[in-house]
């Protein structure tokens, strides 16, 4: 009872997932499907790559490879090797490859760290940075087998009600036991800066929102407003700690119990404010009523049984010494940071940089302006 009866592993949404829209399920399967061409994989060399996972990491010829998540982030491939041993290859793009948002070698350094110190991620097996093996450097992880909720009916599929309440409850300890990680014991001191995460978090997002900007669509200015009380506002940064970037439940492989049993997609963790990463777990943590909901669409969280925002928020204030009385702020900052995204969606499609239904981001305006004036009353209710 309670136990996933549907099994996936390291499937993830893009880092934006309020995106969604944009590739339904069809659209997914289209990608995957497309991928192979003439018994041949896209982003893999078949015999170098065989040739080294054989060497490096034990696995015995043939190998099979699956894609199972793969877009504009990181390609993550499912290899089974002939005694039907599964591993989890993690490898950049096949294009449009930016070194520092793809950097294979800094993801394998920070689950290579957190490992041994028993955080949730997937056992490390081998990195090459090799760049004639595979044309890119590219790591091999065990494949961690679980559930991943990504909407109502599969979190309502997987999981008896008394087991969802649980679920909530885990990821917020879990959170706060990454948070807790001694970064010079971890190694992981020289990953970034220390202070000023959320000013260069700002800078960062304030630019790229401005680059974005679509004639005649100015959303009555207040994505900018919005920025400008959040810069005013920064609460002081307790602590250093390792900051994941996008944690959340769909970047979480959990087992029968509702317990986390891997973290995926470290591909934007860095160092830095810890209560960045809990505003935005509480963003994602859709409930019924909240007026983002058409955006989110029907998240796992809506179903019965699941734990409230507040529940998940005193979950993780219980296993910490972190002070929480703040965290509105950095919700108030998960929803204008969304909004910038969303305008860099709606600028590449605008722009005809993407292909697709133009009609499908009609919308995009007015969530955009949603998600900034989201941002602001909460800000104002904190």
């Amino acid at each position: 009872m309670g136990a996933p009866r549907g099994k996936t592993v390291f499937a993830s949404l893009t880092p934006f997932s309020l995106t969604a829209p944009l590739v339904d399920g069809k659209g997914a399967a289209a990608l995957l499907a497309s991928a192979i061409m003439d018994n041949e994989i896209v982003g893999i060399n078949r015999e170098s790559v065989t040739s080294w996972m054989a060497q490096h990491v034990g696995a015995l010829a043939p190998l099979s490879f699956d894609l199972i998540a793969g877009g504009r982030s990181n390609l993550t491939y499912r290899v089974t090797d002939a005694r039907g041993l599964s591993y989890a290859l993690r490898r950049p793009p096949t294009s449009h490859v930016l070194p520092t948002a793809h950097d294979m070698v800094r993801e394998h350094t920070i689950i290579s760290a957190l490992y041994p110190l028993q955080i949730p991620v997937a056992k490390p097996l081998g990195l090459c940075t090799d760049e004639s093996v595979n044309e890119r450097p590219f790591y091999v992880m065990e494949f961690v087998e679980g559930a991943i909720l990504r909407d109502r009916s599969e979190a309502e599929a997987t999981f008896a009600l008394a087991t969802r309440r649980t679920i909530g409850d885990n990821l917020a300890a879990t959170l706060a036991q990454l948070h807790d990680v001694d970064i010079e014991r971890a190694g992981l001191s020289g990953l970034a800066r220390h202070e000023g995460y959320i000013e260069r978090q700002l800078r960062r997002w304030r630019s790229q929102y401005e680059q974005m900007s679509v004639e005649g669509v100015n959303h009555n200015g207040i994505v900018e407003s919005v920025g400008d009380k959040l810069a005013a506002s920064i609460p002081t940064q307790q602590r250093v700690s390792v900051v994941h970037g996008d944690y959340r439940l769909d970047n979480t492989v959990l087992d029968e119990h509702g317990r986390v049993k891997a973290i995926l997609d470290w591909e934007i963790c860095t160092l830095g404010d810890p209560m960045a990463d809990l505003g935005l777990l509480l963003v994602y943590w859709a409930e019924p009523s909240d007026p983002t909901a058409a955006l989110l669409g029907l998240a796992p969280t809506t179903a019965a049984g699941f734990a409230t925002r507040d529940q998940v928020l005193a979950a993780y204030a219980s296993h910490t010494s972190l002070d929480v009385s703040h965290v509105a702020y950095y919700q108030a900052f998960g929803y204008w940071k969304l909004a910038c995204i969303m305008q860099g969606v709606f600028a590449r499609y605008s722009a005809g940089a993407t292909a697709g239904d133009q009609g499908s981001v009609a919308e995009y305006p007015k969530h955009i302006a949603m998600l900034a004036e989201t941002a602001q009353q909460t800000l104002e209710h904190r």
